[in-house]
């Protein structure tokens, strides 16, 4: 029996035809995805749905949706997906995560220029019979110094243009390497530094908890005054109140936005600013990018729901079916890996050597490292997953070295990552244990075995007497359950790390405390 497959925004026919002609049944209904309760009704139906930002696939849908198996998502952006029910409910998420990016970053350009020209405001006046001429008073772009938060795939496409437009181009992101920066003719800065010297900020990076409200009132107090805002990547990475606060009073001289906090943005704080710049989220917006993100998603869901092959998931390693019973675990040792040492690194990277060992060197390390990668660059690229996961490495200039060799020492298997930075080299290592279940096995050269749970307390300290009593009655305080604890060091009285599942998160005011005691060097909680 074919697959059936409910398409439910506006895609085109093109895409609708590639199901047909792969033997697909497909039903073409692009008004359901308003209709929350006709999806409902109808979504148990459907083995795949393809969607664009309009329908909104919710807990509710996901528990009616019984036979779904996969969500393809034409674009990149998949906040109206609960991916984490739809990953406990065996569902794959797919995105199409390179199909816009070069309209997304044409529109940056666009709303700089309308911007700086206050050409919205100017045709507004101008076809209202005034002729206002001394009012529109407007920046030249040549010569002056853009600076870019977040240079990752649309960012570089930004700076491109920018440098053609003969402005200088300086960029704020934690993955960007000096080398890659030098490769796009940019310099790469810290982002106090950026929002000092920069006559136009544009933002490129995605809406995480570190990103959240990057620029807010204390960004702003440090940019120039007369400096321009935009922004067409996610509402919420500016504060909109400050925004609008600041272009009330003048310091910042022209804001335009493309995406809002609250979409549809009817009624918005910064509606009715001076010198500001509104789209309706068009940076995806044209016929191009629409048809390219539409094609790619029915392909990758035809490819998926007829022969198995997965591309482009959000929630799933990109492996062939004959390989996952014996590579699953493995990918899922090496996304932690990537993941610990992500959470742990702060600085630019600049490199990552894998190093693969008995058995595990044999099987398909591409995809090991693809996972690697996709758990290292994680914590700051939500949106990554194992397919895009090793271009956008690349893109930020970060050099990979995969290294595979014979058994070594007492496991079968061992898998080492080491991440490369400005200051220091930090790797970890781990097996796969006859149960399945990845283990952590050295940290930082120190020997330690660990399984990881969702909640872990990282800490580094001096070996000393009393550590492990004060640690477990602060928490025990606290009302923090320790679930595992985990010990090594390198030798009586030197460096040791501690490893500790607890369940749930760890109080601020606690993590506080811990790092305040005398002999403890670091303590990051982390999260997988």
């Amino acid at each position: 029996m074919a697959p059936k497959v409910l398409i439910s925004d506006k895609l085109s026919d093109a895409a609708v035809q590639i199901f047909k002609d792969r033997g697909v049944d497909v039903d073409f209904l692009p008004d359901v995805g308003k209709d929350k309760d006709k999806l409902l009704e109808i979504i148990g139906n459907y083995d795949g749905l393809a969607i664009r930002s309009a329908t909104k696939v919710t807990e509710k849908v996901i528990a009616a949706a019984d036979k779904l198996k996969v969500i393809g998502r034409a674009g990149i952006g998949v906040d109206n997906v609960d991916i984490p029910k739809a990953t406990a409910k065996g569902i794959i998420v797919m995105n199409t995560p390179f199909g816009n990016a070069i309209t997304t970053a044409e529109h940056a350009i666009s709303l700089m220029m309308a911007v700086a020209r206050q050409i919205p405001a100017a045709d507004a006046s101008t076809q209202a019979g005034k002729w206002e001429k001394s009012r529109f008073m407007g920046r030249e772009l040549t010569g002056k110094t853009l600076g870019l938060i977040g240079c990752g795939n649309i960012g570089s496409i930004v700076a491109d243009r920018a440098i053609g437009l003969k402005m200088k181009v300086i960029a704020f992101d934690p993955f960007l390497t000096p080398e890659r920066a030098l490769t796009l003719g940019i310099e790469k800065v810290e982002l106090d530094g950026l929002l000092k010297r920069s006559d136009f900020i544009t933002l490129h990076t995605p809406l995480t908890d570190k990103t959240r409200n990057i620029i807010d009132a204390n960004a702003i107090a440090k940019m120039r005054k007369g400096a321009y805002l935009i922004n067409c990547a996610r509402g919420g990475l500016a504060d909109e109140a400050a925004v609008r606060a600041a272009l009330d009073e003048g310091k910042l001289a022209g804001a335009a936005f493309d995406v809002f906090v609250e979409e549809p943005a009817k009624d918005n704080v910064l509606f009715g600013a001076p010198n500001f710049v509104s789209t309706p989220h068009l940076g995806a917006s044209t016929k191009e990018a629409q048809e390219n993100v539409a094609l790619q998603v029915a392909e990758q869901m035809c490819d998926y729901l007829l022969q198995g092959a997965v591309r482009n998931a959000l929630n799933m390693p990109s492996i062939t079916a004959e390989e996952a019973p014996k590579l699953v675990p493995f990918v899922r040792l090496a996304e932690q890996l990537g993941s610990f040492a992500g959470q742990l690194t702060e600085t630019g990277i600049e490199g990552v050597r894998l190093e693969y060992a008995g058995a595990v060197a044999e099987m398909n390390v591409q995809a090991l490292t693809a996972a690697a990668l996709t758990g290292l660059l994680t914590p700051l690229l939500q949106t990554v997953n194992m397919v895009s996961a090793p271009i956008m490495a690349k893109e930020r200039g970060i050099r990979i070295e995969e290294i595979r060799r014979e058994q070594d020492g007492a496991y079968e298997t061992y898998m080492r990552l080491t991440v490369i930075t400005e200051r220091q080299e930090r790797s970890v290592a781990g097996t796969v244990f006859a149960d399945g279940k990845p283990r952590i096995i050295q940290v930082k050269g120190i020997n330690m075995e660990a399984e990881l749970g969702a909640h872990m307390l990282y800490i580094t300290n001096e070996d000393k007497p009393g550590f492990i009593g004060h640690l477990g009655m602060e928490l025990g305080d606290s009302g923090v359950n320790i679930a595992t604890f985990n010990l090594g060091r390198l030798a009586p009285g030197a460096d040791a790390i501690c490893l500790v599942e607890v369940d749930g998160e760890v109080p601020a005011d606690v993590m506080y405390r811990l790092q305040a005691v005398s002999h403890v060097k670091q303590v990051k909680a982390l999260k997988f």
